[in-house]
């Protein structure tokens, strides 16, 4: 079926809607000027009648043998002055003595309307059908000097002559309701137009469509998307900036800097060039912004969108790899340090030092019983069995001493703690703590972790220097580090967004022996209700 375009329903809707009004205007005039003109010329008839009824030559006429010898004169006198159809002069007894045609002269008057005046003395206005044909017409009786009625003068106008009165001032009116419903075409012609020419000569249904179209594509995007006007008011937000910028309401016609602090799209606003990739902090995230300006037809500047990505999940992807990277070179040390421990053993057993390598092969089945038992039966998640078996390996490379606590046991995690979230967090925190003491006398990194209760506990010590306390609020932002480096101050921010993702959160605190304790508290239950198995 084909759609019927905008430009036409309005001059339909505008032509049936001026039509419409002017018809029932034409209409309503028509009946109020029918009734005007035909109450105007009653009044007309009637006064003239009353007015013939009272001349004294008109009343004496009535005693003379022959009134219609005086009446008839005077009644064809009067009625060319006013303009009347007929006038009749008739007696008591409704018998004509003047009329325009004399040779009704004589005759019974005709019309049945005569008895309220002849009966009744009355003066009126009454409609009916006389010898002449319809006509509209004023009675008036006519009394002696003893006030007895002696005769009648009816005045009449025919209705047909006051229709084409009536009919003549329509037409007049009608040129006028003729030019309004030409102008009112003419301007629905513009206003349609007018109409095309602001939706760029698309159609409702497309611009449907579009809109349509426009929420699927933002809504799928995963860059945060922002458009504000000419006076930076938030026009589009889509649901990713939404959770970039950690806001729950939409934002939409507020002022900008009210949602996108320290924004600069008022630069590109006043400046009309578009900025790309341009970086800043945003709610203690990195992310990368890239600002355009919204051009008119007339390459005029009427608004911006800017558009910004994550930089800091571009950089937890990274981190993540890097750690996937690094437990293959644990393992590699691991697979280095024993490789060498057996060259010891080799060297002992061909000199015949049985008895040393014995405690060598003793010494290193303790401790690896001991790790292997903590590992295998009281840490059940494979996941955290890795990690810990790689920075095991690690901390041997660097001669750190690195401790599962006997105390420690979790079970396999829930389904919404992923391998990468566990990577980023227990990898960034294991790694911290091992450069904090890898230059320190006395290197030990324990490590302790539980699922007793509602929530998954784990802690790191070191016998590090500590945080100081100056610093224990800066340690999480991004860019931040105490080893004044570049490329650093990304790992403990990470894990600080990835335990809140999680709906945990993390703490850290100075032991009293030396060092510092990090701790971390994730729920069993996440965001979508997950538990444990």
């Amino acid at each position: 079926m084909q759609k019927i375009s905008l430009q036409s329903k309005i001059l339909v809707l505008i032509i049936s809607l001026i039509t419409f009004i002017t018809i029932s205007l034409i209409g309503i005039f028509a009946y109020l000027e029918s009734k005007d003109t035909e109450r105007h010329i009653g009044e007309r008839a009637l006064n003239a009648a009353m007015t013939i009824s009272i001349i004294p030559t008109v009343v004496e006429a009535f005693e003379l043998e022959s009134p219609s010898e005086v009446l008839q004169p005077i009644a064809e006198e009067i009625r060319e002055v006013i303009g009347a159809e007929f006038i009749v002069i008739g007696n008591a007894d409704s018998i004509r003595y003047a009329h325009p045609d004399v040779e009704r002269i004589g005759e019974r008057m005709v019309g049945g309307d005569n008895d309220r005046a002849l009966i009744n003395g009355e003066y009126y206005i009454s409609k009916a059908d006389g010898s002449l044909g319809p006509s509209l017409r004023g009675k008036a009786p006519v009394f002696n000097q003893d006030g007895e009625v002696v005769g009648i003068i009816s005045v009449g106008f025919m209705l047909d002559d006051i229709r084409a009165i009536i009919y003549n001032s329509l037409q007049k009116f009608s040129g006028s309701a003729v030019v309004i419903i030409m102008l009112g075409i003419i301007g629905s012609v513009m206003l349609a137009r007018n109409i095309r020419k602001d939706t760029f000569g698309l159609e409702p249904y497309q611009i449907a469509s579009l809109f349509q179209d426009r929420s699927a594509i933002l809504s799928s995007i995963k860059e945060g998307i922002i458009a504000i006007d000419s006076h930076g008011r938030i026009t589009v937000m889509n649901e990713s900036a939404q959770k970039i910028l950690r806001l729950i309401d939409n934002y939409t016609n507020k002022r900008v800097e009210e949602v996108f602090p320290n924004t600069k799209m008022y630069d590109v606003l006043k400046s009309g060039k578009a900025v790309k990739d341009d970086e800043m902090v945003l709610n203690n995230r990195l992310v990368i912004v890239n600002r355009t300006p919204i051009l008119d037809e007339k390459q005029n500047v009427v608004g911006v969108v800017a558009s910004f990505r994550d930089k800091t999940e571009i950089n937890e992807m990274l981190n993540t790899l890097s750690e996937v990277r690094k437990y293959s070179e644990d393992l590699r040390a691991q697979t280095h340090e024993y490789t060498n421990k057996l060259y010891v053993l080799s060297g002992l057993l061909q000199l015949g030092h049985y008895k040393e390598a014995i405690d060598l092969i003793q010494l290193e089945s303790k401790a690896t019983i001991h790790a292997n038992r903590i590992l295998m039966e009281q840490i059940k998640d494979r996941t955290i069995q890795a990690i810990l078996l790689g920075k095991m390996g690690k901390a041997s490379e660097k001669k750190v001493e690195f401790k599962v606590d006997g105390n420690s046991y979790i079970s396999e995690l829930p389904k919404h703690i992923d391998m990468a979230k566990m990577i980023s967090i227990l990898g960034n925190l294991l790694d911290n703590a091992l450069e904090v003491v890898e230059k320190k006398e006395k290197k030990e990194v324990t490590f302790f972790g539980t699922d007793i209760g509602t929530d998954i506990v784990f802690e790191i010590a070191d016998s590090g220097d500590g945080v100081p306390d100056k610093n224990v609020q800066k340690l999480f932002e991004l860019g931040y580090s105490s080893k004044n480096d570049v490329e650093r101050g990304y790992g403990l921010a990470i894990v600080k967004d990835t335990v809140e993702e999680l709906g945990g959160q993390i703490e850290v605190h100075n032991q009293p022996s030396g060092g510092a304790v990090f701790s971390v508290f994730i729920p069993k239950q996440g965001k979508s209700g997950e538990e444990y198995d």
